[in-house]
């Protein structure tokens, strides 16, 4: 008995490696020997696999069983040292998967593929982001950076990833695979109380996003919009101001009733129309050419870029690199695009 319990500690402290490899040489080496005893018995190699592998899981069907005094001692041989390699190669793989669920819901696992957003800082903002961009998409995924113990979301969602880490630390960045992300959103952190301190903050995170993927489009929260000029060496490619965004918005509602549920239909995919992004099409060459087109279409065009006044540039021609925005339903919008 000890000297089993001497074996099965020893088959436990292998690497795995070096574990399975053992394993898997032992059961062909196993096979080939109780075919070269008994040839006649099993007829094939493959019949043999069989038989040895029912002998190392104690499953022992009878259906093929050694005759012959070599062959049962091998075969006994077999069933004291198969038992221990199998269990062991067995609870080494379940260990792996407790261990890979472990690393993921803390956070410890590299992201490694791409086209995916990242949203920096864990709160209200980035729960309400990541519902609103999975229903955007049904194909994109989502990161999420912090210094969390463990992921904030359910980790078993396949398409929201956790990277555990300083969001200032390159190397955080890094295992969320920065260079190939679409595009970047940096949420202030709730947990620092004055503003200034909070977009001093935000400013380091957005400056080492900089240093490894400059040519991602990152979004940024700002709280004050006087430290905006502080992000001027830094290539932000949009800011949106929390508090004058709240602020200005609960104005406009005031002195023009119901207009917030305007805002809401063009920023959140849960009411009423949406604003899409449309490239320009061959056979438009004037912005009037395109509002027309859409309007027939069920969709209207509102901008190109950051210029609203689409209507009184209905005559110019639409450049070639023209981004344009079109406010419309996801239908119309899927048409257009097939188009």
């Amino acid at each position: 008995m000890h000297f089993f319990l001497k074996i099965s500690l020893g088959l436990i402290k292998m690497r795995n490696l070096t574990l399975f490899l053992t394993t898997g040489i032992f059961i062909l080496l196993s096979t080939v020997i109780m075919y070269a005893l008994e040839p006649d018995n099993f007829e094939s190699l493959l019949n043999t696999f069989y038989f040895v592998m029912t002998t190392f899981t104690t499953v022992g069907y009878g259906d093929y069983s050694p005759v012959t005094l070599p062959a049962k001692l091998y075969s006994v041989f077999m069933f004291l040292l198969g038992i221990g390699l199998l269990g062991v190669v067995i609870g080494k793989i379940v260990d792996s998967f407790t261990i890979f669920r472990k690393m993921r819901e803390e956070g410890r696992m590299s992201y490694m593929k791409e086209s995916h957003i990242v949203i920096s800082g864990w709160g209200k903002k980035s729960e309400s982001a990541i519902q609103e961009i999975l229903d955007s998409d049904a194909e994109i995924e989502v990161v999420i950076i912090d210094t969390l113990p463990k992921s904030p979301v359910d980790f078993t969602e396949n398409r929201v990833h956790y990277i555990q880490g300083d969001p200032t630390s390159e190397e955080t960045f890094a295992k969320a695979n920065i260079t190939k992300a679409n595009a970047v959103i940096i949420f202030a952190d709730d947990t620092i109380q004055d503003p200034s301190l909070k977009d001093a903050k935000t400013l380091l995170v957005a400056i080492t996003i900089e240093r490894l993927a400059p040519t991602v489009h990152t979004t940024v929260e700002v709280m004050a919009e006087k430290n905006i000029s502080n992000f001027t060496h830094v290539k932000v490619d949009e800011f949106i101001l929390s508090q004058e965004t709240i602020s200005r918005l609960a104005v406009r509602s005031a002195l023009y009733k119901g207009v917030s549920q305007v805002y809401s239909q063009l920023i959140s995919r849960q009411h009423g129309e949406d604003l899409f992004q449309l490239s320009k099409k061959d056979e438009w060459i004037t912005y009037n050419d395109a509002f027309q087109y859409l309007l027939v279409q069920g969709a209207t065009l509102i901008a190109d870029r950051n210029h609203l006044d689409i209507n009184r540039r209905l005559n110019e021609t639409i450049p070639d690199e023209a981004v344009l925005y079109i406010i419309c339903n996801k239908e119309t919008y899927e048409k257009l695009v097939s188009a």
